[in-house]
């Protein structure tokens, strides 16, 4: 069977460290080649060998290390797999909305009663039982509105591991035991001629912030994979259709797989699937995809692919992974977390030490305050949301316009490229080329090129067959043997025991090609030859894109130089060039000539994308840095390039570059921030401030600290969502 991939929904992660560890725990396991798991998705993908290694398997390793794996139950039948991994999605999101629903409850309650302690502690004066009232108050907000932070740090201790809940939990059970000691033994402080202080609001402030931050944090969550639910929300509830069914769409109505029109007309709108807002002209033999809508007219359409075959469902896979992917650059935070909490619990003791030692007099009671603060101030949230909630923004934003990205990588690749090269058909040009003008030596021959070109998979052969039907529609194909494509220069046959050549003309010229119409000009010239004789030549053109001068005109105010190559003619590259503005142009070349081409560009020291159909040009955009297909219905190469232009519109090809560089840029600010925060925010809440200037962080405003630094990165990347 070998490997196969899989994203798994993960219950139970709080914080960089939680995916950390998960993902050490996924990746150690033997069968398993490799695992990315997401904080911003809760999500692992992960990729493994079923022989080897099941995902119930998977899933214990994950329950040993104190979370949660939700897996589907469907076996390893096909046909089930995809409505066991539905319901797993399903449950999934089940669990999450309760878990959100709870922790939404817990926050108001938590708020009220902080508010509660704080206007009995400072609001009245003394009285008798105040101390009591203020344990009672503090004792529900922790022991119940923050039970959470105390049942996950004890299942982590468990397991000999420690996460952000170990923090939050040590921090206000430290706070709030030191208030009931101070208030049951006030004679320990009173005897040496101090005040024993009750920091009972400090443990329900700090419970009250961190669960408003979660909260507010888990909203924003919930909008970075608005893309995936989008998509999915597209796909047919229930659908009774087998390929080769054929079915009726009425005006209104989605269309349930992907199928081919067999009667009748309308207009459908394919946005959610290219990004583009006017419908598309749908006749007999047309594509139809899943999840577009019919708009005013009826049609019947004969059912290709269902289901899990659907291009939608191959979409929502797609986004699904790279949204799950990472980035290289999160290496780095994946390495930090993995040893964070413990070094802050360090960091927190020794805080404590410092200022038992260097202050006698009430080093304790201060060292205790800075010590919870430092717990409560370096919370590792923000560092492990920093990257995941960036990509899964800027990966979901580019499946809305039609651009698919494939992962992490690829988005920071694009951000990199310097050097745009393209192909001419299809790419540039609507790629529907038509015969223009021909000349005729011999018609006796055009039924072996007619079996010729209905044999060749070249974009212009489709031109050739539709002019010969057009020129006499009794000519019916010959009976031919021995045919082979030639890349780069055409195709031949034997037929009636002569061979026929069609395609690049011998020896660079062919018969009547140095005419001047205009029709000829800037034309693709095939020459179809019997042995050494010349039977016609026929002059093709293929119409400039409309958005294509314009995507060439931004890419160069973006600094990004293009570059056009192309096996045609020189002249039929020049008109082309003169059309759009493109920097270069090479004609003549053949796939391998633009491979090697690319190649001499990268040694130069350039990032080079290729863009191209992803089917002639396989080995340009292999060794391209960045291969970018230009779609063409089902036949997309969702799966070879980094990134899909689903439209084959080339105007977002700059939309994709625009959107990779913002992307990388906010993935670095929010770095930025969070590595900034904690290198600032720990020394300053250890207490390094107050030999200056007397200044001591409050643990409650440590919290609310720690909650905005989360809340700041979530939002920061929400604006990858807009434009």
């Amino acid at each position: 069977m070998g490997q196969v991939r899989k994203n798994f929904p993960v219950q139970g992660m709080g914080c960089a460290a939680c995916s950390a560890r998960v993902q050490g725990t996924i990746k150690n396991l033997r069968g398993v080649a490799d695992c990315n798991v997401s904080l911003a998705s809760s999500s692992a993908q992960v990729d493994f060998d079923p022989q080897v290694i099941s995902p119930a398997d998977i899933r214990k390793a994950v329950q040993d290390a104190g979370y949660d794996l939700i897996v589907a139950d469907g076996g390893d039948e096909a046909d089930d797999e995809s409505d066991a991994e539905s319901e797993a999605e399903a449950e999934a999101e089940r669990l999450q909305e309760d878990s959100f629903r709870s922790l939404k409850r817990d926050t108001a309650a938590a708020t009220i009663l902080a508010l509660l302690i704080m206007l009995v502690g400072m609001g009245f004066d003394s009285f008798p039982g105040k101390g009591a009232v203020l344990c009672v108050l503090a004792t529900v907000a922790l022991f119940w509105c923050g039970r959470r932070f105390i049942v996950t740090a004890a299942r982590q201790a468990r397991h000999l591991s420690a996460n952000m809940d170990t923090l939050v939990a040590l921090s206000t059970l430290i706070s709030y035991l030191f208030s009931i000691f101070n208030l049951l033994f006030p004679q320990v402080w009173t005897s040496r001629g101090l005040e024993p202080h009750l920091y009972f609001e400090s443990s329900a402030m700090i419970v009250a912030f961190i669960l408003i931050g979660r909260t507010l944090e888990e909203r924003a969550k919930h909008s970075t994979t608005a893309s995936i639910r989008e998509l999915k929300g597209l796909q047919p509830k229930s659908v009774n259709l087998k390929p080769g069914d054929v079915f009726t769409v009425k005006p209104g109505e989605r269309i349930p797989a992907d199928a081919v029109v067999v009667g009748g007309e309308s207009y459908v709108d394919e946005s959610m699937l290219t990004g583009e807002p006017l419908a598309n002209h749908k006749v007999a033999g047309d594509k139809v995809f899943t999840g577009t809508i019919n708009q005013n007219g009826s049609f019947e359409a004969r059912a290709e692919k269902v289901g899990k075959d659907t291009m939608l469902s191959a979409i929502i896979r797609m986004v699904r992974d790279a949204q799950g992917s990472k980035a290289k650059i999160q290496n780095l935070v994946d390495k930090v977390a993995g040893i964070f909490v413990p070094v802050i619990i360090g960091i927190s003791l020794l805080t404590l030490v410092c200022w038992v030692v260097l202050s006698p007099e009430d080093g304790l009671t201060r060292g205790l305050l800075a010590m919870v603060s430092v717990l409560v101030i370096a919370c590792p949230c923000s560092l492990g949301l920093a990257t995941p909630t960036a990509l899964t923004c800027g990966i979901g934003n580019g499946a809305r316009k039609g651009i698919l990205i494939k992962d992490a990588d690829s988005l920071q690749v694009a951000s990199e490229i310097d050097t745009v090269v393209m192909d001419k058909t299809g790419t540039i040009t609507v790629g529907h080329p038509e015969v223009v003008e021909a000349q005729w030596f011999d018609r006796s021959a055009a039924g072996v090129l007619l079996a010729m070109e209905l044999k060749s998979e070249h974009p212009l052969a489709a031109a050739v067959v539709s002019y010969i039907h057009k020129l006499d529609m009794n000519i019916l194909p010959a009976e031919i043997s021995s045919f082979a494509a030639v890349p780069g220069r055409g195709i031949r046959a034997v037929s009636g025991g002569y061979e026929y050549v069609a395609g690049v003309p011998a020896g660079g010229a062919s018969a009547g090609s140095d005419g001047t119409s205009s029709s000829r000009r800037g034309a693709t010239v095939v020459e179809f030859r019997r042995g050494g004789e010349v039977l016609g030549v026929l002059y093709i053109r293929d119409q400039v894109k409309s958005t294509s001068a314009g995507a060439v005109s931004e890419l160069r105010r973006a600094g990004v130089r293009t570059v056009m190559l192309t096996g045609d003619n020189v002249s039929s590259a020049e008109a082309v060039t003169a059309e759009v503005g493109i920097d270069k142009v090479v004609a003549g070349m053949l796939p391998q000539d633009k491979a090697e081409y690319i190649s001499g560009l990268q040694a130069e020291g350039h990032r080079v994308a290729m863009v191209g159909d992803g089917i002639n040009d396989s080995a340009a955009l292999a060794r391209a840095d960045l291969s970018v297909a230009m779609g063409k219905g089902s036949d997309i190469a969702i799966d070879t390039a980094m990134v899909t232009i689903v439209s084959s519109d080339l105007g977002k090809l700059p939309q994709m570059v625009r959107l990779s560089k913002r992307t990388v840029r906010i993935v670095r600010q929010n770095l930025f921030w969070a590595f900034f925060y904690n290198v600032l925010a720990v020394p300053v809440a250890a207490g390094v401030l107050y030999p200056v200037c007397g200044f001591l962080l409050s643990p409650m405003i440590a919290a609310a600290c720690m909650a905005l630094s989360s809340v700041t990165v979530v939002t920061n990347s929400l604006r990858l969502m807009r434009g």
